[in-house]
């Protein structure tokens, strides 16, 4: 393509652009900033630029150079046919029918005809091959797999528990609540804030469902909201102010999902987990409205088993082991505030909730940040209904 006009076309008088025509360039500085096109096209003959034009219809565009050019001499019109480089590069051939030219005589190649077989190269070595020694080529990259895939491709069971670094996280956790607890609500209130942020988020993870940023929101606004009317409303309405957060979480809940454009089954979906989530959250709510006495135990005694739990033991001797432990940190703390050899109920009934939420977490090859997520909440949210009951029956 060139910058002259086509044929029969008037351009824009020269009257409304004085400065133009005092512009003389030579030609040698025309034949320097035309712009001149390297490389191979699928063109086999130039296209001669029209003729009978005198002047382009734009100013030619002027490039910043090392050294300053002078005004004193104007540019006027494109380069005439024939003087200066050809429209695709000083080594582009001549004009004539298709066939005449040699395709890719231009880059210095020996011609075969327009449409002739062009040189070959040596083929490369087939993606993957040993040759190459390196995988298939992709476009974002071989991402790793994770233990979770691994064991799906391999027929392994769903079941993957956390481990030992979810279980300390659990534990430290538990031991803030238990000593929060004998401190007074409101310092209780900071960690288990944090249990039901984790606890929000970790059950939308588990089931797939991420990021969920209005449903962790709203899971986890239900639970501040009970934490704030069971304050208001004292422990001895804990059960109206949990169970009423719970009721209106809900129908938010369908609301929100009501609102959605997706299709049925993934509003139906997003329901169930939305629904559970917030339930979990509000849930937790039962260390605040627990007996303090209840939540030290209860807490310490959910950190035990645990970590207990995560011994590499089978699966039937560490729950027996989980159990026991769970027991005599009920009866060690139990003795502290004043329970006694009731503490041991309380820790043994708290950690068979806690192994059961442990169990949840473990379920469906969970991913790490699953663990780290659900399987550190789980266990303690899952054991908050626990402690409270138990905690009233033998307070």
């Amino acid at each position: 393509m060139t910058n002259q006009p086509y044929e029969g076309y008037d351009p824009y008088p020269q009257q409304g652009w004085p400065a133009q025509q005092e512009y003389d360039y030579p030609q040698a500085a025309q034949q320097q900033y035309t712009q001149q096109w390297q490389g191979q096209t699928w063109d086999t003959q130039v296209q001669a630029p029209a003729a009978g034009a005198a002047e382009t219809a734009y100013p030619p565009q002027q490039t910043y150079d090392a050294e300053p050019q002078g005004h004193g001499a104007g540019q006027q019109g494109a380069a005439a046919p024939g003087q200066g480089p050809g429209a695709y590069g000083s080594q582009a051939p001549s004009p004539g029918p298709y066939g005449s030219a040699p395709y890719g005589s231009a880059a210095g190649t020996p011609g075969q005809g327009a449409y002739g077989p062009a040189p070959t190269a040596p083929a490369p070595a087939a993606p993957g091959s040993a040759s190459s020694g390196y995988g298939p080529a992709t476009v974002a990259g071989n991402a790793r797999v994770t233990d979770a895939q691994r064991a799906r491709l391999e027929g392994r069971s769903p079941i993957i528990e956390p481990g030992i670094q979810p279980a300390a996280l659990t534990a430290l956790l538990g031991l803030l609540l238990s000593g929060a607890a004998a401190v007074g609500s409101y310092a209780l209130l900071v960690p288990l804030v944090l249990l039901q942020a984790v606890t929000a988020a970790g059950w939308f993870r588990l089931n797939g469902m991420w990021p969920a940023r209005q449903g962790i929101a709203l899971a986890f606004l239900g639970a501040l909201v009970a934490d704030a009317a069971l304050l208001t409303a004292g422990r001895e309405n804990a059960p109206a102010a949990i169970l009423g957060t719970l009721g209106v979480w809900v129908l938010l809940s369908l609301v929100m999902q009501l609102r959605s454009h997706a299709d049925p089954d993934e509003r139906m979906y997003g329901l169930m987990a939305t629904v559970a989530s917030a339930a979990l959250a509000i849930v937790a709510t039962g260390h605040l409205a627990a007996d303090p006495d209840a939540v030290t135990v209860g807490a310490a005694a959910v950190a035990v088993a645990v970590l207990a739990r995560a011994l590499p033991l089978p699966t039937p001797a560490s729950v027996v082991v989980s159990l026991l432990a769970a027991a005599g940190a009920g009866i060690a703390v139990g003795g502290m505030t004043g329970l006694g050899a009731k503490g041991a109920l309380l820790g043994a009934g708290a950690a068979v909730c806690a192994l059961i939420g442990h169990r949840v977490a473990s379920y469906d090859y969970p991913s790490r940040f699953v663990h780290f997520t659900a399987g550190v909440a789980l266990p303690l949210a899952a054991a908050a209904p626990a402690v409270y009951v138990l905690g009233r029956a033998i307070g």
